[in-house]
């Protein structure tokens, strides 16, 4: 391994970055990805003691906070009419943490060094899960145990099945290392490399998700029209001949690309079936909107009100989908979630973080952008509008959201130079004590 890369590894595994990396390294752990959360608030609870205008010399941070906002608004602004008030009010509480985990992230990655360790080192732990996944896919058998019936789990477990949305909505990191270490041809393979878990994770939201990311790639790539139409043709080539080879080899592939092709029966039965229940998801989405279409129905409450807006034989409510015969336990598609669960207002929210997004995007100077190009390119795939989604208001798919989000803002506005000394906040508990 060259020296720079064995460089950026150990400096990505030393506070105060370790929170950081852990949020993710941890993910595949349920709820103890909230470990690295926890210290990340400690961290920034610790900044404020010792500089209390620490914000006032951040922009990132300070654009963070307003994004968070508009989340967290339309969440709280939803609460007092929700359908299950406890249960919403207890997720408006949660999304508290957010705001100083994201500005301690901020803060942490001020250098452009510690900004390329935390992305390489977040692009190793994605690498080491697609190759568990490659190993689940020879021999039945991963970290996370035996592979699930009809997809990949890998190191997730069969009874957690995300391996395919992670790895397609982190896949930049791990091209924008391969890229970084070997050039074009290191480039290539790990497009390659992982392309065959994603697929044979078998959420098509992910194809579609990493497809996004990749037309990012190709596009830095080519750099001109015609060559970017090369590149997406080569593509295009690869991955049928890579569909080709899994429909033929793997029963968990034939099995999905069989439910996709119904939708070519161009009957509402072989549309819904191919969308795996999506249509009556959203039919019933449209019914609380129309209901609620201020408010929403309240963050998170969409499982609790789907019985009320479903059929007597809704297949979500007979087949007690989410548990006790509730329902779907959310829209699967990002604008439905806002506005079923927070509204009008919720969406309206969303539109001006996304406007106040896109400005500061636009007024940072190119090495800004070039710097954060793989947060970029995952953030973007990952909110990709016209796909279908996991809950961004989920204690789990929402932390993810907010770990690129924060790292996002933070790699727009690193501006501190690698050889001026930072003070960093560490996690102490002797620096806690000491500042309270």
């Amino acid at each position: 391994m060259p020296p720079p890369i064995r460089t950026h590894l150990m400096a990505s595994l030393r506070s105060p970055l370790t929170p950081i990396w852990l949020v993710v390294f941890l993910l595949p752990f349920g709820r103890s990805s909230e470990l690295g959360t926890l210290l990340c608030m400690l961290g920034a609870i610790i900044l404020f003691f010792r500089d209390r205008r620490a914000l006032a010399g951040h922009a990132g941070a300070r654009l963070l906070l307003w994004l968070w906002a508009a989340y967290f608004l339309a969440a709280l602004i939803s609460a007092p009419g929700a359908i299950d008030p406890a249960r919403s009010w207890n997720s408006v509480a949660a999304y508290l943490r957010f705001a100083p985990f994201g500005i301690y992230v901020c803060f942490a990655v001020r250098r452009e060094t510690r900004l390329n360790a935390l992305c390489l080192a977040t692009g190793v732990v994605v690498a080491l899960w697609a190759l568990d996944a490659w190993v689940q896919t020879l021999t039945g058998y991963s970290l996370g145990g035996h592979a699930e019936a009809q997809r990949l789990s890998g190191i997730f477990g069969a009874g957690n099945l995300k391996l395919g949305p992670v790895l397609a909505s982190l896949s930049p990191f791990v091209l924008w290392a391969a890229k970084r270490h070997s050039g074009r041809t290191g480039l290539i393979a790990a497009m390659l490399f992982l392309l065959v878990p994603i697929l044979l994770a078998g959420s098509r939201a992910a194809w579609l998700t990493y497809g996004v990311a990749l037309l990012a790639f190709f596009w830095v790539e080519a750099r001109t029209p015609l060559r970017f139409a090369a590149w997406i043709l080569a593509a295009c080539l690869v991955v049928a001949a890579a569909i080709g080879v899994a429909w033929k080899t793997s029963p968990r592939f034939d099995a999905r690309m069989d439910r996709t092709l119904a939708a070519l029966q161009d009957t509402r039965h072989g549309l819904n079936y191919a969308s795996s229940g999506r249509l009556d998801i959203w039919r019933v989405s449209a019914k609380m909107i129309a209901a609620h279409p201020v408010v929403g129905v309240g963050v998170r409450d969409f499982r609790e009100a789907y019985p009320r807006y479903a059929s007597p034989n809704d297949h979500f409510v007979t087949a007690e989908a989410c548990g006790e015969g509730e329902g779907a336990c959310h829209p699967h598609q990002i604008v439905l979630e806002v506005l079923s669960d927070t509204g009008a207002i919720g969406l309206a929210l969303w539109l001006m973080a996304l406007a106040l997004a896109l400005r500061a995007w636009r007024s940072v100077e190119p090495d800004a952008r070039r710097r954060a190009f793989p947060v970029t390119v995952a953030l973007a795939a990952t909110v990709f509008p016209f796909n279908t989604h996991l809950a961004f208001y989920s204690a789990w798919w929402g932390l993810l959201f907010w770990w690129l989000l924060a790292l996002w803002c933070a790699a727009l506005y690193v501006n501190v130079p690698d050889d001026a000394p930072v003070k960093l906040p560490r996690v102490r508990v002797k620096d806690f004590a000491h500042g309270a």
